[in-house]
């Protein structure tokens, strides 16, 4: 078998879902949860990031209202939330939404130690002026 085509890469449908029991929403409660596309994931990160001047801090506030208004989907895949929805499923069960934030995490492969390294990436003074090579 011989490496992928450019066709091949872009035709596989490779976003995967899992049906999620959250007992805190109703007894018989399930919703769809989705991994994240490249963008979506590039738009979540930068949603935990504040520039202020020429610092930058992780901005941990809704991460988990974050996440699920970017992963809660229909069995199509098809976002139940937007970017507007986050206050509001903030004010969710805790515990409802780890169970969400936990799986979202999984199929999107985001590990607490990739959280860690965008806090580290923060340390380094972004605007330090070293030329690349």
């Amino acid at each position: 078998m011989g490496a992928l085509t450019r066709e091949n890469i872009l035709e596989v449908q490779d976003i995967q879902t899992e049906l999620v029991n959250v007992p805190e929403w109703g007894k018989e409660s399930f919703v769809y949860v989705k991994g994240l596309t490249g963008a979506e994931r590039d738009k979540f990160e930068s949603s935990l990031m504040v520039l202020r001047g020429k610092s930058q801090t992780l901005n941990m506030a809704n991460i988990r209202a974050k996440l699920a208004s970017l992963t809660i989907c229909d069995e199509d895949g098809k976002r139940l939330f937007t970017e507007t929805d986050v206050q509001a499923l903030s004010q969710k069960s805790a515990s409802a939404l780890q169970r969400v934030f936990v799986v979202a995490q999984k199929l999107s492969r985001i590990g607490d130690e990739d959280i860690e390294e965008l806090a580290e990436g923060l340390k380094a003074d972004p605007f330090d002026g070293s030329p690349s090579a």
